[in-house]
């Protein structure tokens, strides 16, 4: 009997500690499922905006009072719209950055006219491509052999000297013929500015047209004789500086004339920081200086710091039609023909998609649309 009863206070202990065990357990799981359901919605309600990086370059990104625009622009917000995907803008001061920054995942997707190349596929992803294009050559239409330009090279090639030689001497004859009129011509005016303008007037008839005004003659054939050399060498002067000029001209054409990119080697040209473009010239050794953005380049243009600008053809050619009041030309075929894409980091999620919505977007007609928009003759 009174083992049945130990053995019963026995099983009700395990029993009573068990209960209380349960209890415990169900006390912290209610605890801990508040904290377990947030932590699964709290990437939902957490869920950021994704970074879009742009690098100004009309008209494929162009900047306006409350935003951004342009064919790239229009045809991101596009695949967008249809991905429903939520976005936020980030300018950057070159494409250089801006690849730098979307190898990092500093930037979730870089929108701006940007070249599909192999050394950049290694850092970044790229969509399908949107747009086909290539490189040309934008110079100044108004750098012609001016008269500067002329001085210039007189002045290197040593003739300028020569010209002052002929100025010094023209001088010296004329005064020299004042004196000789003034003792052997009696006719001669008397009065000595009259006589050396009169002087004056006859030796540069001589050096400029070979032939001087009608003079009496003092002595005869030897008189003669005289004013024959003198003719000669008028003669002289007058071949002698049409020659230089000439020779300066023809040189300054040649050398000053571009009509593709065969005429750069020699020259400095401008090109895009961190661009294909740049890459490109700096495989060809030819002497570059490399700018933010087409601003700047179509000012040093301008400014005669540089020959030509080389970049993207229909960046050139759109700025070119945009800048009317200016003398810019866009010279040359297409060389190093690319194409664009829209960039990602490498390995992202939305590569796929973005390629797929932009694949439909061709499909329907949207992209050769936008292309018209902006690249048509009417435009």
């Amino acid at each position: 009997m009174i083992s049945w009863r130990q053995s019963g206070d026995k099983r009700h202990v395990t029993a009573s500690k068990s209960s209380c065990i349960a209890g415990v357990l169900f006390l912290v799981g209610l605890l801990f499922l508040p904290s377990v359901s947030a932590h699964a919605q709290a990437p939902e309600d957490t869920k950021q905006p994704l970074n879009v990086g742009v690098w100004i370059s009309a008209p494929f990104v162009m900047k306006k009072d409350d935003g951004y625009t342009g064919m790239a622009i229009l045809l991101w917000e596009a695949l967008a719209e249809e991905l429903g995907l939520e976005y936020e803008y980030k300018e950057y001061p070159t494409v250089r950055s801006l690849v730098d920054a979307t190898a990092s995942g500093e930037t979730d997707i870089a929108v701006t006219n940007l070249t599909i190349t192999r050394n950049r596929a290694l850092r970044i992803d790229f969509t399908q491509p949107w747009y086909d294009a290539g490189l040309r050559v934008m110079i100044d239409g108004d750098r012609r052999s001016g008269f500067r330009d002329v001085v210039a090279g007189l002045a290197d090639a040593g003739f300028l000297r020569a010209y002052f030689w002929l100025v010094g001497i023209i001088i010296v004859a004329s005064f020299l013929l004042t004196l000789f009129d003034r003792r052997f011509n009696p006719d001669f005016p008397k009065r000595w500015r009259d006589g050396v303008a009169e002087s004056f007037y006859t030796v540069m008839s001589v050096a400029t047209s070979g032939r001087p005004p009608s003079r009496k003659n003092l002595f005869g054939w030897i008189g003669r004789m005289w004013q024959g050399v003198w003719l000669i060498c008028g003669i002289a002067v007058i071949a002698y500086v049409t020659s230089t000029v000439t020779s300066v001209m023809t040189t300054l054409s040649l050398t000053n004339q571009i009509s593709g990119l065969s005429d750069l080697p020699g020259k400095t040209v401008g090109v895009f920081d961190g661009s294909v473009a740049e890459e490109f010239i700096e495989q060809t050794g030819i002497e570059h200086i490399s700018y933010s953005g087409m601003d700047t380049a179509a000012e040093a243009l301008l400014g005669d710091d540089i020959a030509a600008v080389v970049g993207d053809a229909p960046v050139l050619e759109y700025y070119t039609r945009l800048s009317k009041d200016e003398s810019y030309e866009v010279v040359g075929k297409i060389f190093n023909p690319d194409k664009y894409g829209f960039a990602l980091p490498l390995n992202s999620a939305l590569t796929k998609p973005l390629t797929l919505s932009l694949l439909s977007l061709k499909e329907t007609g949207k992209v050769e649309e936008l292309r018209n928009e902006y690249f048509s003759s009417g435009h």
